[in-house]
């Protein structure tokens, strides 16, 4: 598996770019403790989890080197400071426009099914999602969009895409047979960061480029 990339790197904070297939955290069991968070701290002992990604999307990780760091940039997340933007290719063509669209729809877990996630109106959490079309790709019935989570849901942007009718390419979770031999990995990749440094201020933004921009 290919190893992490190395972003950012200051006394504060590390801002990492992980592969598609190696989990944020240890899972359970001991085929499971292979991850980003042990990997990094082989080299960066201090190095502390803040938020995490699937184990199936690539992109940006920012971890804190303290644990008052680590409160901060917690809190960042919580308070909705910190922005973030994926990309992904998805199933089918989505109407091309300069506006953002909005997919507003509540998530909750799907007990029987889990780790799944599914929409529920009545008792679910809020959760909202914009999207923009990058680029219309008919040759191959697909669309590459970029994706802003207003909020942070479990497999949010997953079930979003899948509730508008058109589930994200490789998606072994949520997509059809035909959606998930569509593509080798679920192609969606977090490719922006951007947040005030919680030391002074400073704004800090971080881009990575999507493995599948060439898909």
């Amino acid at each position: 598996m290919t190893d992490f990339a190395l972003i950012h790197e200051d006394a504060d904070l590390l801002v990492l770019d992980k592969p598609a297939g190696l989990l944020c955290v240890p899972g359970r069991g001991e085929d499971k403790q292979d991850c980003l968070s042990a990997r990094a701290q082989a080299r960066w002992p201090d190095a502390l989890v803040v938020h995490r990604l699937d184990m199936a999307t690539s992109g940006l990780v920012l971890m804190a080197r303290s644990p008052a760091m680590q409160r901060a940039l917690g809190d960042a997340f919580a308070a909705r400071r910190v922005y973030k933007r994926y990309e992904a290719i998805v199933n089918g063509l989505m109407p091309l426009s300069e506006d953002w669209s909005l997919i507003d729809a509540p998530l909750i877990a799907d007990w029987p099914r889990r780790p799944l996630q599914k929409i529920d109106a009545e008792h679910g959490k809020p959760s909202r999602t914009r999207w923009r079309v990058k680029r219309l790709l008919p040759d191959r019935e697909a669309t590459h969009l970029w994706l802003e989570p207003l909020t942070g849901r479990s497999h949010q942007l997953r079930v979003h895409l899948l509730s508008i009718g058109h589930p994200i390419l490789g998606d072994a979770l949520y997509g059809s047979e035909a959606v998930r031999g569509r593509a080798g990995r679920l192609l969606l990749h977090a490719s922006v960061l951007e947040f005030p440094h919680p030391d002074d201020g400073r704004v800090m933004r971080f881009e990575s480029q999507p493995p599948f921009s060439a898909w």
